[in-house]
C-alpha cells in the first residue's frame, strides 16, 4: 500500500496545514504510573485533532487531480478537518452527520464553512448520503480512515514522536477505525522497530481486539462508549493488516477507567481532552500495560469535546 517514504511526503505537502503539536510531561501522572510518561499533544491540532492531517493530505492530492467539491460523512473531528482544508483550499464541502448531532460540533464544521447534511443516526446512514452527493457534483467522498493517503496523514504523528522524545519505548495509540495507529505504526516501525506500539479500545467498543483475536475482520454490534470517536463497528480493511502485521498488544480499558483518567489530565495537566484521549492515559493508570520504569509517549488524539456535557459526563466519580 506504501511505506514509510509516503509518509516522509505527506509530512513535506500538509506541512503549511498543521501544527508540530507538542510533548507534554506531568510528574505526577509518571509518579502514578511508575513510569515516565509523555502526552503527544494532538488536542492543540489546528482543528482540534489530530484529523487534518489525513484530511489535508487527502484533500490536497484530490485538489491537485482537479477535484473542486469533497463531502465526508462524521459527526466530529473528521468533519471538522474535511470542512478546514476544504475551505483553505477553496472549495466546498459537504459534511454529513447524524440527525442527532451535537450542537457544538455542528456549529463547529459550520465555522469552517462545511455545509450540513443531517442524515440518519448510523455510520451506515451516512456514508452512502456523503458518497451520493459526491457523484451528485462531480466530487469526492473524502473516507476517515481507510485510505492510503489518509493513513500516510496520520502517520506524520508517528515522525514527529519519533524526533520529539528521544529513546520512547512505548507509544500507546487510541483505536477507532485504525487511521491513526496504521499510520504511527508504519511510521514506527519503518524507522526504529525497537519500539513498541500498543493500542488501547474501550471494553464497548472491542472490534480491533475481537479481529486480532480472531485472525480476521470482525464486526460488533452498534454500541455506546464515553469514548466516541473510537465508536467503529469493525476495523478498515487497509488498516487492519498493518495492525496484524506491527502492533506489539491491544489492550481495552473501561468507561470508569476512561472517566478517572479523562479526571486526571483536567485536574492535573489543566488539558482539556476528549475521552478517546483519555483511553491511553487511562491504559497507563490501570497499570493495563505491565511494563515499569519506560518511557511511554500516550497519543491525546483529540479535545473537541462540548463543554457543557463535561459534569455529567463525569457524574458518580
Amino acid at each position: 500500500m506504501g511505506n514509510l517514504g509516503d509518509i516522509h511526503k505527506a509530512r513535506e505537502r500538509i506541512q503549511p496545514f498543521i501544527h508540530q503539536t507538542p510533548i507534554l510531561h506531568s510528574s505526577q501522572l509518571s509518579k502514578r504510573c511508575q513510569n515516565n510518561i509523555f502526552l503527544k499533544a494532538e488536542h492543540l491540532q489546528k482543528t482540534g485533532s489530530f484529523k487534518i492531517r489525513g484530511a489535508a493530505n487527502k484533500v490536497m492530492q484530490e485538489v491537485a487531480k482537479g477535484t473542486t467539491y469533497v463531502t465526508a460523512a462524521s459527526s466530529g473531528n473528521h468533519g471538522q478537518a474535511v470542512a478546514y482544508v476544504a475551505q483553505t483550499l477553496g472549495i466546498p464541502s459537504t459534511i454529513v452527520v447524524p440527525e442527532d448531532a451535537n450542537v457544538s460540533k455542528v456549529k463547529a464544521i459550520q465555522s469552517y464553512h462545511g455545509n450540513i447534511v443531517a442524515c440518519g443516526l448510523t455510520s451506515a446512514e451516512r456514508i452512502p448520503k456523503a458518497k451520493e452527493l459526491a457523484i451528485e457534483k462531480q466530487g469526492v467522498y473524502i473516507p476517515p480512515y481507510d485510505d492510503p493517503l489518509i493513513i500516510f496523514g496520520q502517520g506524520t504523528v508517528g515522525l514527529e514522536i519519533i524526533e520529539q522524545v528521544k529513546d520512547a519505548d512505548i507509544v500507546v495509540v487510541p483505536v477507532g477505525g485504525g487511521g491513526l495507529i496504521a499510520g504511527i505504526l508504519t511510521a514506527i516501525k519503518e524507522t526504529n522497530p525497537s519500539i513498541q506500539v500498543i493500542g488501547v479500545e474501550p471494553e464497548a467498543a472491542n472490534d480491533t481486539y475481537l479481529s486480532l483475536k480472531n485472525g480476521h475482520i470482525t464486526q460488533i454490534s452498534p454500541t455506546s462508549t464515553i469514548a466516541d470517536g473510537l465508536r467503529t463497528s469493525q476495523p478498515g480493511d487497509l488498516t487492519f493488516p498493518i495492525l496484524q502485521n506491527y502492533l506489539d498488544d491491544l489492550v481495552l480499558v473501561s468507561e470508569e477507567e476512561i472517566k478517572q483518567a479523562l479526571l486526571f489530565v483536567m485536574e492535573r495537566m489543566k488539558q482539556l481532552i476528549e475521552p478517546s484521549s483519555a483511553t491511553t492515559v487511562a491504559a497507563c493508570l490501570s497499570e493495563k500495560l505491565q511494563v515499569l520504569n519506560k518511557r511511554i509517549v500516550c497519543v491525546i488524539s483529540g479535545g473537541n469535546v462540548d463543554v457543557h456535557t463535561i459534569e455529567p459526563m463525569l457524574a458518580g466519580l
